[in-house]
């Protein structure tokens, strides 16, 4: 070894031998993981965050897994130079101690989350559903956020705030609903009414629940000199309602104690079969799509912090290949959303590198995670590293918004939800029909109305009454105020479903309208129960189409008229946007092209990319000069066009998180850590053929080179080699 190496090398010697050697993390904390186990070599995924899991742990563990106690846990984050976090359940957790009768010596198991049936729902083994009372708020408080903030924590997440719908029959629920609506609790499966009401409550207390409980994290954190941080962790509403389940969703963002959320969206919540085109299936790039654009919606004009969430497996049991080609479709599905560059790129790391699944669909035997395969994610979630924000659009057309209200899930039960609306079709129905056709439909929820950006660069909005209701008079104060001033309005509802006559604003006091959209209508200067037509008001136009939106996806070519009469406003009333209509999406994000082609579309042309390209999906990083994109996948490129001008070296893609860049005239260093017992494939942007590779590891070992080549029309060179989470020290003579 000559003079210079052994320099250079007893330099990144010295470096990581230290105890704050990860003090290159992005202090951005741009990434984040959580997991309720220690630091361990094989869960070093080299986030920036490490969400630290529940003061006991997380009850979904498996019985009888040993778990370091929390301090221990944190702090070996902390000595490998993570950024700590806390999380836990809001609704469930490791909470024994509180039912059981060892906090205030009282049993609590009443609060539970009871059905009809008198059923506890149960989340694991003395783990209900709660009831969040008073009483637990306070224990919630005492146990779970004052020794977090004791011990130094700055940001905490609540997962989770979940009320089944099927629940709502505990004496704690009940008298909840007498502190309420002041008067006897009524079994909520007797009417659409109770229905309605009962949901409506379990939204109100898990609302309740986060902001007092935030509220206290950060009046003590204060207390003791410190700015807490609070997050929500939750899934979609689309989800939620679909599972029936209710939470407080978009109205948090009315709460000052939230600073932002985490959008928990992973295959288990974007398969959710749905109906199109007469047919119920797995739509899972549509559907993930969709619950991101509703999550993003939520935070968009509050301006506050979002993760995206995504889980190279999932919940429930599946093979290898089920889990990798389900995952490059949510990945895709978050990244077309170029305002938000902040995400969790797994949950349960130990799952993920310690579980085992089927190898294939046909093979039932079980295996770890195929080599290929975490060589990907983690291509994948670095990429997230780099991944910039953009004021690029997706292809299509931009101006199309379908509201939505959290009283979707006020609606749901099991009694009504098969009945008036299955599988959530009343929502599809506006959705489905455009996404299918490539138009980047947008979110709108209801309750931001009142911000003044809501609606902005929305020229038509679909909306019906047939699965949720108006939460507050002001909802209709402000569409009346956006289609005055030039907005186009389609109000698609036959209006006949048992939710329209529940006990709320539009029919108590001084209003007397037998149905919501009659006082919108009203105020717009619309007859009461108006035929289908188009109306216009002010600057703008209502269009109203008397069929319940779910019509349109459960039999076959149901959507015509909906595509029609779009079409139609697009041609006679919008003169600087077309209405296009196409099989697929692409947006550019910096160098990363990401496209997705759809089925059941337009038709099934593939895309076609010509250039240079690395794709991110292919384990191997090849460099390609044709990408053909068929219907139903999805690809992510890294553009080679965009190195343009570019002089000194650099990584370009790697299934490792690269630290201390050095570079000189003739010299190219750095260090790689990744998990061990992964493969770290990377392409590095090089100007010429490498004279030498060299690979130490931490001790100053070598390291053999699994595979390196050098392609001379890109100016990149492929390396592999096994990963070390102590780092990989890499030196590059050329």
């Amino acid at each position: 070894m000559n003079s210079s190496i052994k320099i250079i090398t007893l330099l990144f010697v010295i470096i990581l031998s230290t105890d704050d050697y990860a003090q290159s993390i992005s202090k951005g904390s741009k990434t984040s993981f959580q997991t309720s186990h220690s630091w361990e070599p094989y869960i070093d995924s080299r986030a920036d965050i490490a969400m630290v899991y529940g003061v006991k742990g997380n009850p979904s563990d498996k019985q009888g897994s040993t778990r370091s106690p929390f301090l221990n846990r944190i702090n070996s984050w902390r000595e490998k130079g993570y950024n700590v976090q806390f999380m836990t359940g809001m609704a469930w957790g490791e909470y024994q101690d509180y039912f059981m009768g060892k906090w205030d010596g009282k049993y609590h198991f009443e609060e539970g989350q009871k059905t009809a049936q008198g059923d506890t729902i149960w989340h694991g083994k003395n783990v209900p559903y709660i009831v969040p009372s008073p009483t637990y708020l306070k224990y919630f408080e005492q146990k779970n956020i004052k020794p977090i903030i004791d011990s130094g924590i700055t940001s905490i997440y609540l997962e989770e705030p979940e009320f089944w719908a099927r629940s709502g029959y505990s004496e704690a629920f009940k008298k909840e609903w007498m502190d309420y609506y002041g008067f006897a609790w009524r079994p909520q499966n007797d009417s659409p009414e109770n229905t309605y009401l009962s949901n409506k409550l379990k939204y109100h207390l898990y609302y309740r629940a986060l902001d007092t409980v935030l509220t206290y994290a950060k009046k003590y954190g204060k207390s003791k000199g410190l700015d807490i941080k609070c997050y929500v962790a939750t899934h979609s509403l689309i989800n939620y309602s679909q599972w029936q389940i209710v939470s407080p969703e978009a109205s948090l963002a009315s709460l000052p104690c939230v600073d932002g959320y985490i959008a928990q969206i992973w295959t288990g919540t974007s398969r959710e079969p749905n109906y199109y085109d007469g047919n119920k299936a797995e739509r899972v790039f549509e559907n993930a799509f969709l619950e991101y654009g509703c999550m993003q919606s939520m935070v968009e004009p509050s301006h506050r912090m979002i993760y995206f969430l995504t889980d190279p497996v999932e919940d429930w049991a599946r093979d290898w290949s089920d889990y990798k080609n389900n995952y490059q479709a949510t990945f895709t599905a978050q990244l077309f959303y170029p305002s938000v560059d902040h995400y969790e790129i797994m949950p349960w790391p130990e799952r993920i590198y310690e579980g085992l699944y089927h190898t294939s669909a046909t093979n039932q035997a079980k295996e770890h995670i195929p080599r290929a395969y975490s060589t990907q994610m983690q291509i994948m979630q670095n990429a997230l590293q780099s991944m910039p924000l953009s004021q690029n659009r997706i292809s299509g057309t931009n101006s199309v918004g379908v509201l939505m209200s959290n009283s979707l899930m006020f609606q749901r039960s099991p009694v009504y939800s098969d009945k008036y609306d299955p599988s959530l079709s009343n929502f599809y129905g506006m959705t489905m029909p455009l996404v299918k056709r490539g138009v980047p439909v947008h979110i709108i929820h209801m309750e931001n109305l009142g911000y003044r950006k809501a609606l902005s660069g929305i020229k038509v909005l679909l909306m019906t009454y047939s699965n949720m209701k108006p939460m507050s008079e002001d909802n209709h104060v402000q569409l009346s105020h956006w289609v005055a001033n030039g907005g186009i309005l389609v109000y698609i509802s036959r209006d006949d479903d048992p939710f329209q006559n529940v006990q709320e604003w539009w029919n108590t006091g001084k209003n007397k309208y037998r149905r919501p959209v009659d006082e919108l209508f009203d105020r717009m200067g619309i007859t009461v129960d108006p035929s289908e037509g188009v109306y216009s008001y002010g600057k703008g136009f209502v269009y109203i189409l008397r069929e319940n939106p779910k019509e349109y996806v459960m039999v076959k070519d149901g959507d015509k008229k909906l595509m029609d009469t779009i079409a139609g406003i697009y041609s006679a009333k919008i003169k600087d946007e077309s209405l296009v209509l196409k099989n697929s999406f692409t947006l550019k994000r910096g160098p990363y092209l990401l496209s997705s082609v759809m089925t059941e579309s337009v038709n099934e042309k593939p895309l076609v990319y010509k250039g240079k390209f690395i794709d991110l999906f292919n384990p191997n990083l090849p460099v390609i000069e044709k990408k053909i994109v068929i219907s139903g996948t999805q690809s992510l490129l890294y553009d080679l066009s965009t190195l343009k001008g570019e002089r000194y070296p650099k990584v370009l893609a790697s299934s490792s998180r690269i630290y201390r860049q050095h570079r000189t005239l003739h010299q190219y260093s750095f260090i790689a850590r990744a998990p061990i017992n992964t493969t770290n494939n990377m392409r590095i942007f090089l100007s010429r053929n490498p004279k030498s590779i060299r690979l130490e590891y931490n001790d100053g070992k070598s390291l053999k080179l699994n595979i390196s080549s050098w392609d001379r029309k890109s100016k990149t060179l492929f390396v592999s080699f096994e990963n070390d989470p102590s780092g990989v020290h890499v030196l590059i003579n050329y």
